[in-house]
């Protein structure tokens, strides 16, 4: 399996990584460590959370995933093996917001606390924030990176023109930039990266680390009509794509999964890894199963006409 670069940053991964937004959500601490050593015995190393994960959940405050990877760090001794991707940015209580200066100061300490670590190897922004200079945001990240608390930067949930700008400030000042962008992408979703974010990405060498790269579960398959959106806590989340587009999507899977002897969520998730410019989509897995299957996706390389279909069937 193949190495990635991370933009420029020196740092390479397998094309796959984990969504940690499951710990402390719908798995326990126990089963979240057998996922983390499945994983990492696997071969791969990507791990991707935020300081936000899983705050939405009825008693958490946020930091619960960070909790856990870190419990899991400090128990396993892999520290070595994985490279820890986390976010900044996202309301996780009062006052604890944005990317100014002295929140990011703070919000990073409690990270590397919580992650049980030195060291962030990708610390993003989780969000734009409009309310504070670019400059004063990426004066800060640099000034982690020279510290040695942070190895490379990314963001999420940037505009095209809002990133490029970002990228200029940097450039201007001699500051960090970011080395790669975390955008919604898949199947389904298409547009908005292919048309606004891909084009800059490609130009300035920038990683991308995708997410929702199943739809919310939509492309494994398991949500076929409005009777299956009862299946999960995320059904309701799948229902807009209950349409002739989303049938066609899901009629050339199971063609090319058929092809492939693989899942839908397998060709899903290879279709994004072949595309160009992609360095690893994000998907999540509830048991070492399901892993498997995500796992199985990394081998699965695509020939042309499969590519082909799937690129025709989601058309937009």
């Amino acid at each position: 399996m193949e190495k990635r670069e991370i933009g420029t940053s020196g740092i390479k991964v397998h094309p796959f990584a984990f969504g940690g937004n499951v710990f402390g959500w719908t798995i326990d601490e126990s089963e979240s460590f057998k996922i983390l050593d499945g994983f990492v015995d696997a071969g791969l190393d990507l791990i991707d959370t935020a300081d936000v994960y899983s705050s939405w959940v009825p008693g958490n405050k946020g930091g619960e995933s960070e909790t856990i990877i870190g419990n899991w760090l400090k128990k396993s001794g892999k520290r070595d093996k994985v490279v820890i991707a986390t976010k900044v940015g996202k309301p996780i209580g009062e006052g604890k917001k944005g990317l100014s200066r002295r929140y990011i100061t703070q919000a990073v300490e409690d990270s590397l606390k919580r992650l049980q670590t030195d060291y962030i190897d990708l610390y993003q922004s989780h969000d734009d924030d409009k309310d504070t200079p670019l400059a004063e945001t990426m004066e800060t990240f640099t000034c982690l990176i020279k510290q040695g608390k942070v190895r490379a930067i990314g963001a999420s949930n940037f505009s095209g023109a809002r990133l490029r700008e970002v990228l200029q400030v940097s450039n201007d000042n001699g500051f960090a930039a970011y080395q790669c962008l975390q955008p919604e992408y898949n199947l389904y979703a298409r547009e908005h990266y292919e048309k606004e974010l891909e084009p800059i990405c490609r130009e300035r060498n920038i990683g991308v680390i995708s997410y929702y790269s199943l739809a919310s579960g939509f492309l494994t398959g398991k949500y076929r009509s409005e009777h299956d959106l009862s299946q999960s806590s995320r059904g309701q989340g799948v229902k807009k794509m209950l349409n002739p587009r989303g049938y066609k999507i899901l009629a050339a899977l199971d063609k090319v999964a058929a092809e492939y002897s693989a899942t839908p969520a397998g060709i899903a998730l290879a279709w994004v890894m072949a595309r160009h410019g992609i360095t690893a989509p994000i998907a999540s897995a509830t048991s070492l199963k399901q892993l498997d299957e995500l796992v199985k996706a990394t081998a699965i390389h695509l020939k042309s006409d499969a590519i082909d279909l799937l690129n025709s069937a989601s058309r937009y």
